[in-house]
């Protein structure tokens, strides 16, 4: 979960092993600073804009990248807690570089348009927790409804093909009850070091996505898998007993928020593996 205790001990475990020294993490984390993602093989071209969509509660400010011609499976992209900001438009146009129409929004739209964290990645989580906290099933649900419906709208998305979604850090939640929202939409989930997804209420969102149609991959990191070793397990006989696929892996050495490029623990191995694992997810249920 995304607490300042927890990335602090993060950095310092990085500092120690000799993988970032403290003056890179604030160099590299400042507001609009992003390590740059591997170039993509065989990229397409594509276009990207900013835009807003509408939502039962308002314009929702987003960042749209697609493919220059033809359509393309539509995908839904949440971040972590840190929002809309360069390191999720570079992420967001490196998929579109792989053939999809993708669609990065800020979650927190209704307080404040992007960017919401003031120093990117670096900012400190209690600059941003009241962002989080005001959100909750009901705006995720009704959300991700506004989003795939937008998404479906769009010249450049395949209409006769389902759509993907992909969550980080808080965004986990949010894309699998996506998943749930949108059932005969969604074909594919993704979480990467997803923070709450079984939980113990009713409401929990890997219950709420057992009851989708779709197939999954649950990426976790392996700090979150020492604080809650039981999750995995969870999740794995959710999904079984649902009959969905479900690709679910701790990956070891990662910590907490490994994926963004301007992450303090940004793991470029591991993020690669599970952007590989992301494509062959994508690949095989978005087909």
């Amino acid at each position: 979960m995304c607490d300042q205790d927890h990335f602090e001990r993060d950095r310092r475990e990085y500092e120690f092993q000799g993988l970032v020294t403290r003056r890179q993490f604030g160099v590299l984390l400042g507001a609009g600073m992003v390590m740059m993602l591997p170039k993509v093989a065989n990229a397409v071209d594509v276009v990207e804009s900013e835009v807003s969509v509408m939502t039962p509660d308002g314009m929702a400010d987003c960042y749209f990248v697609h493919p220059v011609s033809g359509t393309a499976p539509g995908v839904l992209m949440w971040p972590d807690i840190f929002g809309l900001r360069p390191a999720f438009r570079q992420m967001g146009r490196r998929l579109a570089e792989t053939g999809y129409s993708v669609l990065v929004v800020n979650p927190f739209y209704r307080v404040q348009r992007a960017p919401t964290a003031t120093a990117g990645a670096a900012t400190p989580i209690p600059e941003v927790m009241p962002f989080a906290q005001a959100l909750s099933e009901t705006t995720h649900m009704t959300d991700a409804k506004a989003f795939i419906a937008w998404l479906d709208e769009q010249a450049s998305v395949a209409g006769n093909r389902k759509m993907g979604t992909q969550g980080y850090c808080m965004g986990g939640p949010m894309a699998l009850r996506t998943a749930a929202a949108v059932p005969d939409r969604v074909g594919a989930v993704a979480s990467f070091h997803g923070g709450g997804l079984a939980t113990d209420m009713p409401n929990s969102p890997h219950l709420q996505a057992a009851t989708s149609q779709a197939q999954f991959l649950i990426a976790i990191a392996a700090n979150d898998d020492m604080r809650a070793p039981n999750d995995k397990n969870v999740l794995r006989e959710t999904f079984a007993t649902a009959n969905l696929p479900a690709e679910i892996e701790v990956y070891e050495g990662a910590a907490h928020g490994w994926c963004p490029p301007d992450s303090g623990v940004y793991n470029e191995p591991q993020a690669e593996r599970a952007w590989s694992r992301l494509l062959a997810l994508y690949e095989k249920a978005l087909a």
